[in-house]
């Protein structure tokens, strides 16, 4: 029996999902800001709240669009960034192995003609005295 569920074949947006009171406004908790990352680019700020009730301010769709989109940014960012070091670590130890074996034997080949070099001269000059 298949259990897997069939992807759909569309994806509601954000406005679709969550049904804003007339007037474009909700009243949000104010979140603590997060510490500031200096890897990652912020958005420019957004316009100043204006408080409804004590520690409640009023947002405007575009400033919950710019939140959401700056969380997700982040996640994404931090994502990536594990996936790309997973994916890169084992082919950058392989890439380093290769260059290291060439580079081995690039020096064993050039040492062993210096070494050749070195033997003919000292050779041809006990041979001429």
């Amino acid at each position: 029996m298949n259990t897997r569920q069939v992807p759909p074949t569309r994806v509601p947006t954000l406005t679709e999902v969550v049904r804003l009171p007339e007037g474009g406004e909700v009243a949000v908790p104010t979140p603590p800001p997060p510490p500031p990352d200096p890897m990652i680019a912020r958005p420019p700020a957004a316009a100043p709240f204006v408080e409804r009730r004590a520690g409640w301010p009023q947002l405007s769709e575009d400033q919950i669009v710019q939140r959401v989109l700056s969380d997700l940014q982040r996640q994404i960012d931090l994502m990536l960034e594990v996936k790309l070091r997973e994916v890169l670590a084992p082919v950058l130890t392989r890439a380093t192995d290769t260059m290291l074996r060439d580079a081995r034997a690039e020096l064993a080949s050039t040492l062993r003609d210096v070494v050749a070099r070195a033997v003919e001269q000292e050779l041809s000059r006990h041979r001429g005295s």
